[in-house]
Protein backbone atom coordinates (compact mmCIF):
# COMPACT_ATOMS: atom_id res chain seq x y z
CA UNK A 1 0.00 0.00 0.00
CA UNK A 2 1.35 3.88 -1.22
CA UNK A 3 2.23 6.00 1.79
CA UNK A 4 0.19 8.82 2.89
CA UNK A 5 1.74 12.32 1.78
CA UNK A 6 0.82 15.26 2.49
CA UNK A 7 1.51 18.45 0.02
CA UNK A 8 0.66 22.02 0.00
CA UNK A 9 -3.41 22.18 -1.95
CA UNK A 10 -3.04 23.92 -5.14
CA UNK A 11 -6.01 25.96 -6.25
CA UNK A 12 -6.91 23.47 -9.10
CA UNK A 13 -7.84 21.31 -6.26
CA UNK A 14 -10.74 22.90 -4.99
CA UNK A 15 -13.47 21.37 -6.52
CA UNK A 16 -12.28 17.89 -5.63
CA UNK A 17 -11.57 19.37 -1.76
CA UNK A 18 -15.63 20.85 -2.17
CA UNK A 19 -16.66 17.47 -3.38
CA UNK A 20 -14.39 15.56 -0.43
CA UNK A 21 -16.06 17.93 1.98
CA UNK A 22 -20.02 17.63 0.94
CA UNK A 23 -19.41 13.68 0.68
CA UNK A 24 -18.56 13.76 4.61
CA UNK A 25 -21.88 11.71 5.90
CA UNK A 26 -20.59 13.73 9.71
CA UNK A 27 -22.53 16.36 7.72
CA UNK A 28 -25.99 14.75 6.86
CA UNK A 29 -29.55 14.59 8.43
CA UNK A 30 -29.54 17.53 11.12
CA UNK A 31 -25.76 19.38 10.60
CA UNK A 32 -26.43 19.18 6.59
CA UNK A 33 -27.36 22.96 6.87
CA UNK A 34 -23.68 24.17 7.73
CA UNK A 35 -22.08 23.19 4.86
CA UNK A 36 -25.62 24.38 2.30
CA UNK A 37 -24.00 26.43 -0.49
CA UNK A 38 -20.21 26.20 0.88
CA UNK A 39 -17.49 25.36 -1.50
CA UNK A 40 -13.66 25.89 -1.21
CA UNK A 41 -12.61 28.35 -4.24
CA UNK A 42 -9.78 28.65 -5.60
CA UNK A 43 -8.55 32.04 -3.84
CA UNK A 44 -9.20 30.40 -0.75
CA UNK A 45 -6.73 27.95 -1.35
CA UNK A 46 -4.26 30.19 -2.54
CA UNK A 47 -4.76 32.66 0.43
CA UNK A 48 -5.31 30.14 3.09
CA UNK A 49 -2.69 27.75 4.00
CA UNK A 50 -4.31 24.46 3.35
CA UNK A 51 -3.02 20.91 3.03
CA UNK A 52 -3.80 17.59 1.38
CA UNK A 53 -3.08 14.17 2.53
CA UNK A 54 -2.72 12.07 -0.90
CA UNK A 55 -1.94 8.28 -1.61
CA UNK A 56 -1.14 7.07 -5.23
CA UNK A 57 -2.67 11.10 -6.03
CA UNK A 58 -5.83 10.31 -4.74
CA UNK A 59 -6.87 13.29 -1.68
CA UNK A 60 -8.04 11.12 1.09
CA UNK A 61 -8.24 14.27 3.24
CA UNK A 62 -7.43 17.87 3.78
CA UNK A 63 -7.05 20.76 6.38
CA UNK A 64 -6.59 24.57 6.60
CA UNK A 65 -5.09 26.68 8.73
CA UNK A 66 -5.84 30.39 9.21
CA UNK A 67 -4.08 32.60 11.45
CA UNK A 68 -4.59 30.30 14.91
CA UNK A 69 -7.59 28.83 14.05
CA UNK A 70 -8.09 25.39 12.41
CA UNK A 71 -10.41 26.68 9.91
CA UNK A 72 -11.16 23.20 8.05
CA UNK A 73 -10.41 19.56 8.49
CA UNK A 74 -11.85 16.65 6.46
CA UNK A 75 -11.10 12.94 6.09
CA UNK A 76 -13.34 11.08 3.04
CA UNK A 77 -15.32 8.47 4.76
CA UNK A 78 -13.33 5.59 2.94
CA UNK A 79 -10.60 6.37 4.58
CA UNK A 80 -11.93 6.75 8.22
CA UNK A 81 -9.86 4.69 10.80
CA UNK A 82 -6.53 5.14 8.42
CA UNK A 83 -4.91 7.58 10.63
CA UNK A 84 -5.29 10.47 8.24
CA UNK A 85 -6.34 12.71 10.41
CA UNK A 86 -4.12 12.05 13.19
CA UNK A 87 -1.56 12.93 10.98
CA UNK A 88 -3.03 15.91 9.44
CA UNK A 89 -3.26 17.42 13.21
CA UNK A 90 0.37 16.32 13.17
CA UNK A 91 1.16 18.21 9.97
CA UNK A 92 -1.36 21.30 11.67
CA UNK A 93 0.94 21.45 14.79
CA UNK A 94 4.10 21.20 12.62
CA UNK A 95 3.03 24.41 10.96
CA UNK A 96 1.52 26.24 13.77
CA UNK A 97 5.02 25.80 15.22
CA UNK A 98 7.03 26.98 12.50
CA UNK A 99 4.41 30.29 12.49
CA UNK A 100 5.73 30.39 16.21
CA UNK A 101 2.17 29.87 17.40
CA UNK A 102 1.26 29.09 21.21
CA UNK A 103 -1.82 27.46 20.58
CA UNK A 104 -4.31 26.91 17.67
CA UNK A 105 -8.30 27.07 18.16
CA UNK A 106 -10.96 24.37 17.05
CA UNK A 107 -14.44 25.29 17.07
CA UNK A 108 -15.63 22.05 16.59
CA UNK A 109 -18.61 19.88 14.40
CA UNK A 110 -19.88 18.30 17.81
CA UNK A 111 -19.23 14.95 16.37
CA UNK A 112 -15.72 15.39 16.35
CA UNK A 113 -14.62 17.05 19.57
CA UNK A 114 -13.72 13.42 20.58
CA UNK A 115 -11.12 13.07 17.91
CA UNK A 116 -9.83 16.21 18.84
CA UNK A 117 -9.63 15.59 22.21
CA UNK A 118 -7.74 12.18 22.01
CA UNK A 119 -5.24 13.95 19.36
CA UNK A 120 -4.42 16.39 22.30
CA UNK A 121 -7.17 19.16 22.26
CA UNK A 122 -8.66 20.42 25.68
CA UNK A 123 -12.28 21.86 25.80
CA UNK A 124 -11.80 25.45 26.15
CA UNK A 125 -15.60 26.62 25.67
CA UNK A 126 -18.91 26.26 23.83
CA UNK A 127 -20.09 28.71 21.15
CA UNK A 128 -23.51 29.06 20.80
CA UNK A 129 -25.85 28.30 17.66
CA UNK A 130 -26.62 30.77 15.30
CA UNK A 131 -29.52 30.08 13.43
CA UNK A 132 -30.82 29.58 11.60
CA UNK A 133 -28.22 27.89 9.50
CA UNK A 134 -26.36 26.31 12.40
CA UNK A 135 -28.87 25.47 15.31
CA UNK A 136 -26.65 23.62 17.34
CA UNK A 137 -23.76 24.40 20.12
CA UNK A 138 -20.12 23.67 18.87
CA UNK A 139 -17.56 22.79 20.86
CA UNK A 140 -14.29 24.91 21.64
CA UNK A 141 -11.01 23.81 22.38
CA UNK A 142 -7.78 24.75 21.95
CA UNK A 143 -4.49 22.67 20.37
CA UNK A 144 -1.21 23.76 22.90
CA UNK A 145 1.52 23.92 20.11
CA UNK A 146 4.64 21.93 21.36
CA UNK A 147 7.94 23.99 21.26
CA UNK A 148 10.18 21.47 20.51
Amino acid sequence: MAEIEIHRATADQAGALTALMHASSAYRGEYASILDGYSIAPHYIATNPTYTATRSGEILGFYALLDAELDLLFVADQAQGLGIGARLIEHMLAEARERGLGSVRVVSHPPASAFYVRMGARRTGTIPAKPPKIRWDRPELRFDVPTC
